[in-house]
């Protein structure tokens, strides 16, 4: 299924309104995001690094580790109204203009 960011956060919104909770306060998700990437870095560090798996760990999925730590960003910038797409786009005109000539461009084939 393919998802344009304005569909993801209408999807996150959709599933987060349906609580009487609703969405975590931004200091409560800055927590709830350093959380997740903690447990993506632990998974890369097991998969990739020095620190092998304890016989009794359970793996994990290093993509389902990347959509945690998306569900939280997501619900970060519903709660404060920010549209990503449109953020996204002004980001990568950032890098794109700023970084254009940074690294090495690898020639065409």
């Amino acid at each position: 299924m393919n998802m344009e960011l304005r569909d993801v956060q209408r999807r996150v919104d959709a599933w987060i309104s349906q609580f009487e909770e609703g969405y975590f306060s931004p200091q409560g998700m800055i927590l709830r995001l350093t959380e997740e990437l903690g447990e993506l870095a632990r998974e890369v560090n097991h998969q990739f690094g020095e620190k092998p798996k304890k016989p009794n760990e359970v793996p994990r999925s290093l993509a389902m580790e990347l959509g945690d730590l998306l569900f939280v960003l997501v619900s970060m910038a519903n709660a404060l109204d920010i549209d990503l797409e449109s953020t996204f786009v002004a980001v990568m005109d950032k890098f794109e203009h700023r970084d254009a000539n940074r690294w090495t461009k690898k020639m065409p084939e």
